[in-house]
């Protein structure tokens, strides 16, 4: 595994290389993980792909070159985030590949094939909140009343454990996700994060219609993975979607939200060899 750079204008994103495949994949992680997330899937399927995996925005050593509230709030566009990628991949020499993405990482995977169709093979989302995020992520993503609540309640630690407490006990999220939440407030600069993660990425919102077309048109396979005990994402938010679009593969693992792990990577070796 190996570890750089990537800079344009607005960002120096950090990426890991691991793999030595002819293929390429893209790899876009989880809230509050890393780019190291995927590397288990590289111990199986390293000699078939090439991954590429970035720590996102917020995360890690990724930093945006301006980080203030005004940029965060004005928001990530889809075609500056094509854009990006494209940059990325004429620098290292990529002219095809396929995305995996992870919860958080499925809306950055889900707007490249949007936005960049001819160039991916396999379109890969593991519990993909870009089919449905929710309507807490709205809320506090989308609504200019919800940001605002959002804005001040990563002043308090103690204010936001609370609100994480509370959507456990109403079956929102599952232990398993409150305790990773847990580990995202317990800083100001971990608060802060967050609320940009929240805000900045609010723009990469699913177009099913032009989703379906990119994978459709293109004949992009694609895989959605989902876990049974998943309180977050459930196999059911993707009902109204793949009542539009039947030609994916879903795979349902007797997992959780925290569903990156060997069981993990053994269905989805199955599925793409």
């Amino acid at each position: 595994m190996t570890e750089n750079y990537f800079e344009n204008p607005f960002v120096k994103l950090h990426f890991y290389k691991f793999g030595s495949g002819t293929q390429h994949m893209l790899c876009f992680h989880g809230l509050g993980m890393h780019g190291r997330q995927f590397k288990l899937i590289a111990n199986q399927l390293g000699h078939q792909y090439t991954f590429w995996s970035f720590d996102l925005f917020f995360h890690k050593e990724t930093q945006l070159k301006d980080q203030s509230l005004a940029t965060i709030k004005k928001g990530l566009q889809k075609k500056e985030l094509a854009a990006m990628i494209s940059a990325f991949c004429k620098q290292e020499g990529i002219e095809s590949f396929s995305v995996i993405g992870y919860s958080m990482g499925s809306h950055y995977a889900t707007t490249i094939v949007e936005e960049l169709p001819a160039m991916v093979k396999e379109y890969i989302v593991a519990a993909p909140s870009s089919i449905n995020p929710g309507l807490l992520v709205r809320f506090f993503g989308k609504t200019k009343a919800g940001n605002m609540i959002l804005e001040k309640l990563m002043l308090s630690e103690k204010a936001m454990i609370n609100i994480i407490n509370f959507c456990t006990r109403i079956r929102l999220i599952d232990p398993k996700s409150r305790d990773i939440l847990h580990q995202e407030v317990v800083t100001y600069e971990l608060r802060f994060a967050l609320y940009a993660c929240f805000t900045y990425l609010r723009l990469l919102e699913t177009n099913e219609a032009q989703l379906i077309k990119s994978l459709t048109t293109h004949k992009i396979k694609s895989i959605f993975i989902f876990g049974k005990y998943d309180k977050m994402y459930l196999p059911t938010i993707g009902k109204a979607f793949f009542a539009k679009y039947k030609l994916g593969k879903v795979l349902i693992l007797d997992e959780s939200h925290e569903m990156i792990n060997q069981n993990f990577v053994n269905q989805l070796v199955a599925s793409l060899l």
